[in-house]
């Protein structure tokens, strides 16, 4: 009879099926089987499963001679239904029982002191570990380690590692990620040192170990030297990714080669990936997106669907949308958009954020700003940054500014991108007094600091409006240094304004800031030969030579039918661009008010 009992327990779990976790107590009670402490160990683990600590409490306090084994069944319990405070009053009584906590009760405690943040209750486990000589134990280190990390107290977490008579790869992997994490997402020496000297000590790096780094190696040409060497020890070390047994370790050398703007080679990667799944989908369409590639990301994102039959998830959303702002692709998005709704993904404020950011760059104010009163979702800052920003693109400035306002007395602390968004929405309005009114504001009243970002939209602010000496005096008054936005803003209002003198001075900074941006030295030379300078002009030009700089071309593309066309300064790769120029021509004669009758009628 036991054996079966154990067996209905078992099923219970299996199944998923609570009414028959039930009835396995309930004939656990009739058979006299409740002092049983085996059966009562697999009742709390069922019990805990159904998310029911409460009932798992119940059979605990019904046993009379409790063991260690029973405690810990509670505590991991309490932990995996995030009850900590619980899981450490439980740990206390045990303490208080005369019980010795052993290895796996002090792991589980120290994991959940690093989930809380709480390093005081951490260092207290640190304590009863050494106590009772389980300090040195592989499990219980790296718990403590990780725990220590976790508090932002990477060097405690490094001397417990140092101490270690013994290590494995977890060891290894809990340095490296503390590592990352008190680095703030920055390779450089001493991580590769850490990951070299691992392997001197005999332990082989595993699929965590590289995946932890990967995400360091994007976005930089002497990173991407880092993720190149990851990607050949994985090769060499045949850690098969390929055959689909760590298609996380893929997607992060998706994301790798992504970040560093080599999409084709994060391709090949996603092409040898066997059992893809969601995730391996949203890495590459996301990288595509990320690279500009939007047709390509589409296609995958509807590959996705019909040739693997997997269904999108809300990150596989959030990571398509940018392509509809990209392309202006206002169908597309609605399309998603109604797919979320389906899926219930309505009520997440990440992609209602996306949707209200998407509408009001896709042209569709109205329909922004229904998603930002829907009331499915609890709106944060980042939505009404959102919607202020969507009016500000539109040219509605008293809009944004009296949303800014509604914001401020709901309570909601505007951050950085909030003053960016309100702050542009003025200047592309001409609320010049409004402007400076807020950004005086949230220095004073919200103790928020200049940033270069802030001070860049209140000179194009000022420049817009004509007030160029007020603007140049900004940025000598600047807490911080002006960046290329900030010049970047006062060139624009010199040109607007036709201030030659301060648009001189404003490239001048820029080419210091940028030497390597060929736009820069393009403007410049223009600037000169509009005053007829040619020394200039060829002095620009022989700097560039010499720099080896070129501008690319500009690009730009309209999507009909769902089909993308692009076009580039003096493009004549359109099958129709006979067509298109004829019609431009056409459009610039009725603009410059020729009395003439034009037939617009395209051939076919």
């Amino acid at each position: 009879m036991f054996m079966q009992l154990l067996h209905y327990i078992k099923l219970s779990i299996t199944h998923q099926s609570l009414k028959l976790t039930q009835q396995s107590h309930a004939l656990i009670l009739t058979h006299g089987f409740q002092q049983n402490p085996f059966l009562a160990t697999k009742l709390i683990s069922a019990y805990c499963v159904f998310g029911n600590p409460t009932k798992s409490r119940l059979v605990f306090d019904s046993i009379k001679l409790k063991n260690v084994y029973l405690w810990n069944t509670l505590v991991n319990g309490y932990v995996k239904n995030g009850s900590y405070r619980e899981a450490f009053g439980l740990f206390v009584e045990l303490c208080n029982e005369n019980f010795l906590p052993d290895d796996y009760t002090l792991a589980s405690l120290a994991k959940v002191s690093g989930e809380m943040g709480d390093l005081v209750a951490g260092k207290l486990v640190h304590g009863k570990s050494i106590r009772v000589g389980f300090v040195f134990d592989v499990v219980v280190s790296n718990s403590l380690m990780s725990m220590y990390c976790k508090c932002d107290k990477f060097g405690d977490g490094r001397m417990v590692f140092d101490e270690m008579p013994q290590r494995n790869v977890g060891s290894w992997n809990v340095l490296i990620a503390g590592y990352v994490g008190c680095k703030k997402q920055s390779f450089d020496m001493q991580m590769w040192e850490i990951f070299k000297r691992m392997q001197i000590d005999g332990v082989k790096p595993d699929g965590f170990t590289i995946s932890s780094l990967l995400p360091l190696c994007g976005g930089d040409n002497s990173k991407w030297d880092y993720g190149k060497e990851l990607h050949c020890y994985v090769v060499r070390n045949e850690l098969d990714f390929n055959l689909g047994s760590d298609v996380h370790l893929g997607c992060c050398l998706i994301d790798m080669y992504s970040k560093s703007n080599r999409i084709v080679l994060g391709r090949r990667v996603f092409d040898r990936i066997r059992c893809r799944n969601v995730y391996t989908w949203t890495a590459i369409t996301n990288g595509y997106a990320h690279n500009g590639v939007y047709d390509e990301a589409f296609s995958l994102f509807r590959e996705m669907q019909v040739k693997d039959g997997i269904e999108p998830n809300r990150v596989s959303l959030l990571s398509i949308l940018p392509a509809c702002n990209s392309h202006a692709s206002l169908t597309s998005g609605k399309q998603i958009h109604g797919f979320a709704i389906r899926k219930l993904f309505n009520y997440d404020v990440s992609l209602c954020n996306a949707f209200i950011d998407m509408y009001s760059k896709c042209g569709n104010l109205d329909l922004a700003r229904r998603v930002f009163e829907d009331v499915s979702f609890c709106k944060d800052s980042i939505s009404w940054s959102s919607m202020i920003s969507g009016y500000g693109l539109h040219g509605r400035g008293k809009e944004a500014v009296l949303l800014y306002d509604k914001m401020v007395r709901a309570g909601i602390k505007p951050d950085m991108i909030t003053i960016v968004g309100v702050i542009s929405a003025c200047g592309r309005s001409g609320l010049v007094d409004e402007g400076l009114s807020i950004y005086n504001s949230v220095i004073n009243e919200h103790g928020i600091e200049p940033s270069v970002e802030i001070c860049a939209c209140v000179v194009d602010m000022l420049g817009r409006s004509g007030q160029l000496d007020q603007a140049l005096d900004l940025i000598k008054r600047m807490p911080v240094e002006p960046g290329p936005s900030v010049w970047g803003a006062l060139v624009s209002a010199s040109v607007m304004h036709g201030n030659s003198q301060m648009k001189d001075l404003a490239y001048r900074f820029l080419i210091q800031l940028e030497p390597e941006n060929p736009s820069n030295f393009i403007s410049l030379s223009n600037l000169y030969a509009s005053s007829k300078q040619w020394d200039g002009v060829a002095g620009v030009r022989t700097m560039m030579k010499e720099r080896g700089l070129r501008k690319e071309p500009g690009c730009s593309w309209i999507s009909i039918n769902s089909t993308t066309h692009c076009f580039y300064v003096a493009d004549k790769a359109h099958p129709c661009s006979n067509s298109i120029y004829e019609i431009l021509d056409n459009l610039v004669d009725v603009m410059k008010g020729a009395n003439q009758s034009y037939n617009f009628e395209v051939p076919t």
